[in-house]
């Protein structure tokens, strides 16, 4: 059993080197991912490993750098992407909505997509409002693909090593804050895969079930923390995939608790937390219900530059403490 404790992007380095090392076929490119590393060092030393034959610097063309993974990805290579801010995803957008994940249907399944676009996502780094987006729900309302939203190092690792073995397309969001926080569990050694499309029951309680992505997931376990010792005990619960979604044991926990609290940092209007609302009111859980379910996403803005202003644009601590606090004791 390992017990090292790296950081999110040592666990993502270590994915793309394993995975390089099995398959041949596989390659990276993006903006400044080589000798520089990467815009938050996330391939590292990859470049000198596998030489720059397989970790290419590209120009800067969102548009033209997926197009060419969907390329040679149809060509029998798997491409992982690293595109530098999610909001650049939106120069590629007809490459990634209308072309990486249609084309395996449009054809009938003669062909695949085996491409993975990795590339940092949220606020917090006061790099204001065209590069603090939270995207997943973009990418989540198109067929095809596949989405994935890690919160920890280990989580991060297996799943990316999942998405690189899919045979179609996978959009891989990373939170740039988490880049450099080691996660509460340790990281496996080799190459120990996590299956997409696989909820994690994070902790168990019997009085709140609290599903959180991203970040959200870390900020909502210290909430579960400090509540226990006031007598609240919280279910908490990451999907990690968002699409395809796996609700089965978010609809177990609303059973059991009565409570629902669901947590992202994009903004409210139209986001993937709503989704999970949809299910549940949809399903026989929602008659185990005994409270309103609760919501807290990010405000319907653009991110802030101001810090403080960016702070309050989006879901904190104490946010979330005080609704699930107020969602189990006003609704006993």
């Amino acid at each position: 059993m390992s017990d090292r404790m790296l950081t999110m992007a040592e666990a993502l380095r270590e994915a793309m080197g394993i995975a390089m090392e099995e398959r041949p076929e596989v390659f990276i490119l993006g903006e400044d991912i080589g000798i520089y590393g990467g815009a938050f060092g996330v391939t590292g030393d990859l470049y000198h490993r596998f030489s720059p034959l397989r970790v290419l610097d590209t120009p800067i063309s969102e548009l033209g750098i997926v197009g060419a993974a969907v390329g040679a990805a149809l060509s029998g290579m798997r491409p992982i992407v690293e595109i530098q801010f999610s909001d650049f995803t939106a120069q590629a957008m007809d490459q990634i909505a209308n072309q990486a994940a249609k084309i395996h249907f449009m054809l009938g399944g003669a062909l695949h997509v085996p491409l993975v676009l990795r590339t940092p996502q949220g606020s917090g780094t006061g790099a204001a409002a065209q590069h603090s987006q939270n995207l997943e729900t973009w990418f989540a309302n198109v067929p095809g693909l596949k989405v994935v939203v890690p919160s920890n190092p280990a989580d991060a690792k297996g799943l990316l090593l999942s998405a690189i073995d899919d045979p179609n397309p996978v959009i891989f969001l990373e939170h740039k804050l988490l880049y450099k926080i080691p996660g509460r569990d340790p990281v496996p050694e080799g190459a120990i895969r996590i299956p997409l499309g696989v909820s994690k029951v994070v902790r168990t309680g019997k009085d709140l079930t609290l599903v959180a992505t991203g970040i959200m997931v870390n900020k909502a376990f210290e909430v579960t923390e400090k509540l226990e010792a006031e007598g609240i005990s919280i279910t908490l619960i990451d999907p990690r995939t968002i699409s395809p979604l796996d609700m089965s044991p978010i609809l177990e926990s609303v059973e059991k608790t009565g409570r629902l609290l669901v947590v992202q940092e994009g903004p409210s209007h139209g986001g993937f937390i709503n989704e999970v609302i949809a299910r549940v009111s949809e399903s026989s859980s929602f008659g185990s219900l005994i409270a309103p379910i609760k919501r807290l996403a990010g405000m319907n803005i653009p991110i802030p530059y101001a810090p403080q202003l960016e702070k309050a644009a989006v879901p904190q601590v104490a946010d979330i403490e005080v609704a699930a606090r107020n969602l189990v004791k006003e609704w006993r």
